[in-house]
């Protein structure tokens, strides 16, 4: 597994976490995560973080570093998961908890509020609207949560829920990426 990615800031700022090479897993480069972390400063500490398609844990690490106190990590490919898992163990990161499911899967389970959500999923699969319209409806968002969506960067955000109100937006090559709040006045 030669694939790795550094911590940029916090707790464990300059440290390595590894992933293996996965169809779909496309860590989120440096610049955008700088970018994001400076977008979410002071919206950290003691947060609730939901990392869906976790793939490398970049994002959910990351938060982690910087002050999150509850980071769920979710991946269905195994071999992924398992460096999930063994880059957990590595940074001794107690609030990081790694579940082996299906997005939708794990969706449909028990909700619980989160604070900040990172939905980054394979590019051209058509899975990131989904997956913010079962956020919204099954009241996985706290009120005024963070969302933060990384898609290709031809993607419409056209069919997110009514209740995300874009709040920055930037790109980087192929990439775009947008943040957003939960506005608790709009109902579904």
């Amino acid at each position: 597994m030669s694939n790795e990615l550094r911590i940029i800031a916090g707790q464990w700022r300059s440290r390595k976490i590894r992933f293996p090479d996965a169809e779909g897993l496309r860590p989120t480069p440096d610049r955008v995560r700088e970018t994001l972390f400076n977008w979410l400063r002071g919206g950290l500490d003691g947060a609730r973080c939901l990392d869906l398609f976790a793939g490398s844990g970049a994002l959910g690490f990351e938060a982690a570093s910087r002050g999150a106190s509850r980071v769920v990590l979710v991946e269905s490919e195994p071999k992924v998961f398992a460096a999930l898992e063994q880059n957990r163990k590595s940074l001794d990161a107690a609030q990081v908890e790694c579940r082996r499911a299906d997005v939708a899967g794990y969706l449909a389970g028990p909700a619980e509020r989160f604070d900040v959500v990172f939905l980054d999923p394979p590019f051209r699969k058509g899975l990131a609207a989904p997956a913010a319209e079962a956020l919204a409806a099954r009241e996985w968002l706290a009120p005024r949560a963070k969302v933060y969506i990384e898609a290709e960067r031809e993607w419409s955000p056209a069919d997110l829920p009514a209740q995300l109100r874009l709040i920055k937006d930037g790109a980087a090559g192929e990439v775009a990426y947008r943040l957003y709040e939960s506005i608790p006045e709009i109902t579904r």
